[in-house]
């Protein structure tokens, strides 16, 4: 059965038969809540629309996970207007940060409307801005910390992938860098925007707000696409022409992921546990195998 998972504040979360979250209170001990169970309806299944609804799948109880740990490792209650702000905060500077500025940037570097040639620039832009954003975060303390659960989750799925019996020692072993991690597929996504961008603007002519429009209107594409090329990378287990597709991710999981200390593996393990069952056998449960493609 394949898990996916994510970094949050002090903790992991992982999805698997069942979503479980697990973080390290200010006390030292380990709490693990249980967020329910991923359904995975036939539609869900169809190429191009199965890795939207797992980019859905992940950014919402991506969500809800990193909101609770942040009230499980600070002991502080959230309130729901201080939720929704922050989620409304986050989605205004996404949307504002990396498909606004590019585009506006574009509008003063570009003087001749060539839409083909603008979409190539806009990417570049967006691209460099995406780089710089995670370079800029990795620099705080905090952050570092979410890289480092980051690298547990990635050590630990490793080790379970490979039929370890789940301990610290077993798992120290394993590599910070996964091929099913969410960075490779982000990568992927930029690049593919960018070719599907710049198709989609050599035929119509937008002003700068239908660009803004056409932006958000074709990403649910772009991410049908890209994970469809990370279903391809991984059926062929990274050979030939298929490492071009994970060099780039395989580069910036660098920056996104650091060696974690014991106890942040501690973490990892439990969450896993806890998701897959205790008891669970790696290696002979095939029924939900495609479930999850993408880690954190």
């Amino acid at each position: 059965m394949r898990v996916g998972g994510q970094a949050v504040i002090e903790g992991v979360l992982i999805i698997a038969r069942k979503v479980s979250l697990a973080v390290r209170k200010a006390d030292g001990e380990i709490e693990v809540k249980d967020l329910g169970v991923v359904n995975f309806p036939k539609w869900s299944r169809i190429p191009f629309i199965r890795g939207f609804y797992s980019l859905f799948i992940s950014l919402y109880f991506g969500i809800k996970a990193l909101n609770l740990s942040s009230e499980i490792s600070s002991g502080e209650q959230m309130k729901s207007s201080e939720k929704l702000f922050s989620l409304l905060l986050a989605i205004g500077l996404a949307v504002g940060l990396f498909v606004a500025v590019p585009i506006l940037l574009t509008n003063f570097l570009v003087e001749k409307k060539g839409e083909f040639l603008y979409s190539i620039v806009e990417g570049f832009i967006r691209v460099g801005l995406f780089l710089l954003y995670v370079w800029i975060i990795s620099l705080f303390r905090d952050v570092k910390r979410v890289f480092q659960f980051h690298g547990a989750e990635h050590m630990t799925i490793h080790a379970y992938e490979h039929g370890e019996n789940l301990s610290v020692e077993s798992v120290k072993k394993y590599s910070t860098i996964h091929p099913r991690c969410g960075t490779n597929f982000l990568m992927i996504f930029l690049i593919v925007a960018v070719v599907l961008l710049s198709i989609f603007g050599s035929v119509v002519s937008l002003s700068t707000w239908t660009r803004i429009l056409s932006r958000l209107i074709l990403l649910p594409i772009a991410a049908g696409v890209s994970y469809e090329l990370l279903k391809v990378a991984a059926f062929l287990n990274g050979r030939g022409w298929v490492k071009i597709l994970y060099l780039p991710g395989y580069l910036l999981q660098h920056l996104t992921t650091a060696r974690p200390d014991d106890s942040q593996i501690e973490v990892a393990i439990a969450a896993l546990k806890h998701a897959v069952g205790e008891k669970e056998n790696t290696t002979g449960d095939q029924e939900k195998e495609e479930d999850m493609e993408l880690l954190g």
